[in-house]
């Protein structure tokens, strides 16, 4: 089947999912264009996992309405996974095939001949730095490369659309970079992807838009600069006065900023100028033990959507 060529490439409309009482994903809607970087941001449970396999046609839906490329992926999902590249949350690498064969004989499940998987294979291993380790057995490989091995055999399809679910997870500093700069290379040659994730700074160096979804309802859409601007201030002062003091410093802070959150071991205070805050503090007499002076990143917007507390 020919897939229509619409824009957006995802619609979801009242999306829903519910395990008998238990709501998943809770009515929502959102719009995805060709070639932008989404992502779906959100704590563990959020709901982000499942709207994932509900785009890849691998979960029924419950309630509302959902196109991929244009088609309903419950009742054309073979034709939209056609299409699709995606990248579980685990790796699921074949452990008894070499580097070199996973990508080949992961290529014979979409039908492709060996005439087009070898050459696009060493492409591929090329893309993701594994070129000298094409014979090398999986288990020999660190968890950066297994990662960039699970991405370089989800394009062997040369999919429109690559679903990440947690692409980072458990990965060293230097493997995220690593994988970030791949992922860069494949929006700039047109690949739409959505991301799925619970790390701020992966969130904001990959996705030009997001959404924040928690018990599976989206609390605020928009780039991580947008929603910077909205929900958080332009810098942060962090300042310290001791272990279990900082209820009794809240009242003689009060007023400073544009919003303070109180911790057990620090108050947060957001303005536009933390050296002003830093100021205005010291003329109040007070004095902290420490204090530092960041701009508000998506962290913030984050911990003031869903909370501080710990979901199980």
């Amino acid at each position: 089947m020919t897939l229509p060529s619409v824009a957006p490439v995802i619609r979801a409309c009242n999306l829903t999912k519910t395990y008998g009482d238990f709501t998943a994903v809770d009515g929502i809607d959102f719009d995805v264009a060709a070639g932008e970087s989404f992502g779906l941001l959100g704590p563990n449970g959020a709901g982000k996992s499942t709207t994932m396999r509900m785009i890849g046609g691998t979960l029924q839906r419950s309630g509302g309405d959902l196109t991929v490329m244009g088609l309903d992926p419950e009742t054309h999902g073979p034709e939209v996974r056609a299409h699709l590249g995606v990248i579980p949350q685990q790796d699921n690498l074949d452990e008894e095939l070499r580097v070199g064969e996973n990508i080949v004989i992961y290529g014979r499940y979409f039908g492709l001949p060996y005439s087009y998987l070898k050459p696009r294979a060493e492409e591929l291993l090329d893309f993701a730095q594994l070129t000298d380790r094409k014979n090398k057995k999986v288990s020999e490989l660190s968890g950066g490369m297994k990662r960039r091995l699970t991405i370089a055999r989800s394009l062997i399809n040369e999919p429109r659309m690559l679903l990440l679910d947690e692409p980072t997870t458990g990965l060293d500093p230097q493997a995220r970079h690593i994988l970030w700069d791949r992922l860069f290379r494949l929006k700039e040659e047109g690949v739409t992807l959505i991301v799925t994730t619970h790390f701020m700074d992966e969130a904001e160096q990959l996705c030009d838009r997001l959404i924040v979804i928690d018990r599976g309802a989206i609390m605020a859409e928009g780039s991580p600069r947008e929603l910077i601007r909205a929900y958080a201030s332009r810098e942060v002062a962090e300042l310290r006065f001791g272990a279990g003091r900082s209820e009794q410093i809240i009242d003689q802070v009060a007023g400073i900023g544009e919003r303070i959150e109180v911790l057990p071991d620090r108050i947060l205070i957001y303005a536009d100028s933390g050296d002003d805050v830093l100021e205005a503090v010291s003329a109040r007499g007070l004095s902290p033990t420490t204090s530092l002076v960041r701009r508000s990143s998506l962290e913030d917007v984050f911990l003031r959507l869903t909370g501080r507390s710990l979901i199980d």
